[in-house]
């Protein structure tokens, strides 16, 4: 069990309010559905970058990419300097076309496309892969962190996470989302970089880490890998970051809200370069956790928590 302070749990509570009370005081005015389901179109570059990140690097990607770090290294750093490329593609062509068309969902421009029928297949798989495959591992792994720092049970952290983030976006639409997911994504970078820091500290500095871990640095591993083969990396993944930065409607509906195509660009550009830093503050924890912790840690995905 970790030992925590006083100010730590003032901290977290203190987080918690700041968020919910962004959440609502951007709630306040919704005239129409596009006021509620995309901001009034009126977003700004900066928010749409800034929320895209924060949608994207929630607890799944702190917890399962650092897990994945102390697997199998720095390997895992392909899905986000891939994705990175993969964003200007969908900004270069298949963001003109969604904006083209003012459409709310990704659904919907398949029916423009195609038919209702096609539509209709879109949006219960979309609704089955959120709630039973994205969402889950989203809330199992906030709970996660939550249950290994303060021993409060996995399933009330669970609950806890998901009572109070579905408040304020029931409430407030993609406006409250998008501005208290800002508050996040610099919550985390610094967060992130500020660990990543200290875990450097503890494990002697870059040389002596190097020196400990450097069988973990190999970005191309063997064709044979059950999880991570070259060929997979660089040919097959082109086709889910294909679909998850530009046919993904919880990642999507973000830009679908910019004020016009240029914003919509600028910020999913804007995304793109913090994609780039990402690894050094997701993964890299996870090796260290490795070499400092590897006989105390039960499983991978509690590294970064732990």
């Amino acid at each position: 069990m970790i030992s925590l302070s006083l100010i730590d749990y003032v901290t977290l509570t203190l987080y918690i309010i700041i968020v919910v009370a962004i959440g609502i005081y951007f709630s306040r005015k919704h005239d129409s559905s596009v006021d509620y389901f995309l901001a009034g179109r009126n977003l700004s570059w900066w928010t749409i970058g800034g929320s895209l990140v924060a949608s994207n690097i929630s607890t799944e990607s702190f917890v399962g990419m650092s897990g994945s770090g102390y697997k199998m290294g720095l390997a895992i750093a392909c899905y986000d300097w891939l994705a990175a490329v993969g964003l200007i593609i969908v900004a270069k062509f298949l963001l003109p076309l969604f904006i083209k068309n003012r459409i709310y969902t990704m659904p919907e421009f398949l029916e423009i496309r195609y038919n209702h029928i096609v539509r209709f297949i879109l949006s219960v798989m979309m609704i089955f892969g959120y709630v039973m495959i994205a969402l889950a591992a989203v809330l199992y792994s906030g709970g996660l962190v939550i249950h290994t720092m303060f021993d409060f049970p996995l399933i009330w952290s669970i609950i806890v996470l998901a009572v109070v983030a579905g408040a304020y976006t029931v409430y407030g639409g993609l406006k409250a989302v998008v501005y208290t997911d800002i508050v996040q994504v610099i919550t985390l970078l610094l967060g992130g970089i500020i660990a990543t820091i200290i875990g450097l500290k503890a494990i002697g500095g870059i040389g002596s880490f190097w020196a400990q871990s450097s069988d973990k640095f190999h970005l191309v591993l063997p064709l044979d890998h059950p999880e991570l083969p070259w060929i997979g990396v660089f040919v097959g993944l082109w086709i889910p970051n294909i679909f998850y930065w530009g046919c993904n409607q919880f990642i999507t509906q973000r830009t679908l809200a910019a004020k016009n195509i240029h914003e919509a660009q600028i910020g999913v550009v804007f995304a793109s370069f913090i994609k780039l830093i990402m690894p050094f503050i997701v993964v890299i924890p996870g090796i260290i956790a490795y070499a400092l912790y590897s006989d105390e840690i039960p499983r991978a995905d509690m590294a970064y928590p732990y």
